[in-house]
C-alpha cells in the first residue's frame, strides 16, 4: 500500500458511525452511576456498596481485589462493604469502572482484547498516580479517563470488525500510530470515537473533552485532564505494561510534558506506583 495515500480506503459515514453507537452494548447501569458520582462525595460508602452488591459479576471482582496478595490484610474479605474499607472508596469506583466495560465488550477475532485491557488500566493507574503527584483533585476522574481514552478503539473494532483488521494490518505494514491507520482506512481515529461514546454515555464535558482530545491536548502553563491523559498515555505504552511486541510510545506534546514539572525522583514514584499495583488489579479484573 502507499503511505503517501490521503483518502480513506473504507470511509465511514457519519450515519453508519451513529447507528453502529446507539448499538453498543449498554454499560452495567452501577458503572455509568459510578461515573456520574465523580466530584460528588454526597453518597456514602455504605450507598455505593449497595450499588456494586446489586451486580454479582462486579461484586466478585472487587472482593477478588480485596483478597488479592497485594491488598490483602490476612483475613477474608466477604462483603463489598468490607472491600471498601480495604481497599478505599476511590479504589473500588475505578476497579469496578474498570471490570464493567471491560465485560461490556464482545470480543472480536484479530483484535488483542487482552492487550487493550492491559494498556487501558495501566493508564488509569498512571493517571491516577501522575494526579497525586501533581497535587491534583479528582484522582477518581484521571483513574476514568485513563481507563476509557481508548475507548474509541474498541467501538471500532467492535462495529467495523472487517475493516479494522485492515487498519492493524495498515499500522503494521506503515509502522505508523493507531490514529494514522485509523484515519487513512477508516477516515475517522478512536478519540473523535470515543469522544462521541462519552458523549452518548452522557459523562462530564471534562471527561469527554479528555478522551477526544487525548493525542493532542491544548497547550497551556497549567496541566489539565487532558494532559494528564495524554501524558499517562504516553507512559503506559513506555512501560511496555500491554505486553505487546509492537507497541509503540506516542508523541508527546513537550508544552503538555513541560507543565506537568516532574523531576527525575517524581517519574520515577509514578512508574514504581503504578507498576506495583498493575498486575494485581489485571488478574482482578481481565480473568
Amino acid at each position: 500500500m502507499n503511505g503517501a495515500m490521503k483518502t480513506a480506503l473504507r470511509s465511514i459515514s457519519r450515519d453508519e458511525l451513529l447507528a453502529a453507537l446507539r448499538d453498543l452494548p449498554p454499560l452495567p447501569s452501577v458503572v455509568l452511576e459510578l461515573v456520574e458520582s465523580l466530584g460528588h462525595e454526597e453518597l456514602s460508602a455504605g450507598q455505593y456498596a449497595a450499588k456494586i452488591s446489586r451486580d454479582q459479576a462486579l461484586a466478585a471482582k472487587t472482593l477478588r481485589l480485596a483478597n488479592s496478595s497485594f491488598y490483602g490484610r490476612g483475613r477474608q474479605v466477604h462483603s463489598v462493604a468490607e472491600a471498601i474499607s480495604v481497599l478505599g472508596l476511590r479504589t473500588v469506583r475505578g476497579v469496578v469502572t474498570a471490570a464493567g466495560m471491560a465485560g461490556s465488550f464482545q470480543r472480536r477475532p484479530g483484535f488483542d482484547h487482552h492487550a487493550f485491557w492491559r494498556h487501558s488500566i495501566g493508564s488509569a493507574l498512571c493517571a491516577q498516580a501522575l494526579a497525586g503527584e501533581l497535587g491534583r483533585d479528582g484522582a477518581d476522574l484521571a483513574f476514568t479517563v485513563g481507563l476509557l481514552h481508548d475507548i474509541g478503539r474498541l467501538a471500532l473494532a467492535s462495529a467495523f470488525a472487517p475493516a479494522y483488521a485492515e487498519v492493524e494490518q495498515w499500522r503494521r505494514d506503515q509502522d505508523c500510530p493507531d490514529g494514522d491507520a485509523e484515519r487513512a482506512v477508516l477516515g475517522i481515529d478512536h478519540a473523535e470515537v470515543g469522544g462521541l461514546i462519552a458523549r452518548q454515555w452522557n459523562f462530564a464535558p471534562a471527561i469527554v473533552d479528555a478522551i477526544r482530545e487525548h493525542h493532542a491536548p491544548p497547550d497551556g502553563a497549567a496541566i489539565t485532564l487532558t494532559g494528564i491523559a495524554h501524558v499517562a498515555d504516553a507512559v503506559a505504552h513506555a512501560l511496555g505494561l500491554a505486553g505487546d511486541a509492537d507497541e509503540a510510545v506516542p508523541t508527546l506534546v513537550l508544552p503538555v510534558w513541560a507543565a506537568c514539572r516532574l523531576d527525575d525522583k517524581a517519574c520515577l514514584r509514578i512508574f514504581a506506583r503504578t507498576e506495583a499495583q498493575f498486575e494485581t488489579v489485571c488478574e482482578a479484573l481481565l480473568h
